[in-house]
């Protein structure tokens, strides 16, 4: 089966303006976000083909000056699937595409080769994404993030066969006790990549956005919401700590991720 990877990015982040072009440190030195998120997605085994996709002339130039190869999509796409769905009805004949998020570099390439494995195996599933389980170290960091008003990682919960149930900002399911740092919790960190059956991409942007996406602003819900059946993958971590760049302040954050990875 051909698979399609198309990297959503966008100049205008209403929580981030610009964060595509922002400059992390690592230990092969000073590389813009999509680009260490492009070279995450050239690691992933058994994609047929590599795109950036955005609606900015400056992430268009600046992917192009390091070689990533990159279409341009239309300034009203509401969110990257809506982009990946542009991406896709103008390169046709994939079996999957897969949207791998530009604000998310330390994606292990696993993650997306598992993901991808998941789908090809559960036909009845039109979309696939990723959750990790949280141990106490992970869901207390969610939880203090939360207390502070600050956005953390959105949590999944998911029914007999993985098929994903909801996922929401806040952390679910409630617990009511507190976690270990090392203790498995039943609290399930949900990846931000996606795996996406071309007929159910197609239909995707052109269903009304529904209430719960616009309460949680998760494009994933838009599915659960149309009846559309998604399956939650559970990948392994492998003792990595997952971060997304959603705000500033985890710039430093993932710049100390990335030299733990040296």
């Amino acid at each position: 089966m051909s698979v399609l990877l198309v990297i959503p990015a966008r100049y205008a982040s209403a929580r981030y303006p610009g964060k595509p072009l922002v400059s992390l440190k690592g230990p092969d030195g000073e590389k813009t976000l999509i680009r260490r998120s492009w070279e995450a997605a050239m690691a992933v085994r058994g994609v047929s083909r590599v795109v950036v996709a955005t609606d900015d002339t400056r992430i268009r130039d600046h992917a192009a000056d390091f070689g990533a190869e990159v279409i341009m999509t239309s300034s009203t796409a509401q969110n990257g699937t809506e982009r990946c769905a542009e991406v896709a009805a103008l390169l046709p004949g994939y079996d999957i595409v897969v949207n791998l998020q530009g604000d998310a570099p330390l994606t292990p390439a696993w993650f997306v080769e598992d993901l991808i494995a998941g789908l090809r195996a559960a036909p009845e599933a039109d979309i696939a994404t990723p959750v990790l389980r949280c141990d106490g170290r992970a869901l207390n960091g969610f939880l203090a993030d939360r207390r502070a008003g600050r956005v953390g990682g959105t949590t999944a919960v998911f029914g007999a066969g993985m098929r994903g149930l909801y996922f929401s900002k806040e952390v679910i399911p409630f617990t009511g006790r507190l976690y270990a740092d090392d203790e498995n919790t039943p609290v399930f960190h949900h990846v931000g990549v996606y795996a996406y059956r071309p007929a159910a991409l197609a239909a995707y942007p052109s269903w009304p956005i529904g209430p719960l996406e616009t309460l949680e602003g998760l494009e994933q819900l838009r599915f659960l919401e149309n009846g559309r059946q998604v399956l939650c993958v559970q990948v392994d971590g492998k003792g990595l700590t997952f971060w997304e760049l959603n705000n500033p302040s985890d710039v430093s954050v993932i710049e100390a991720a990335l030299a733990a990875l040296a």
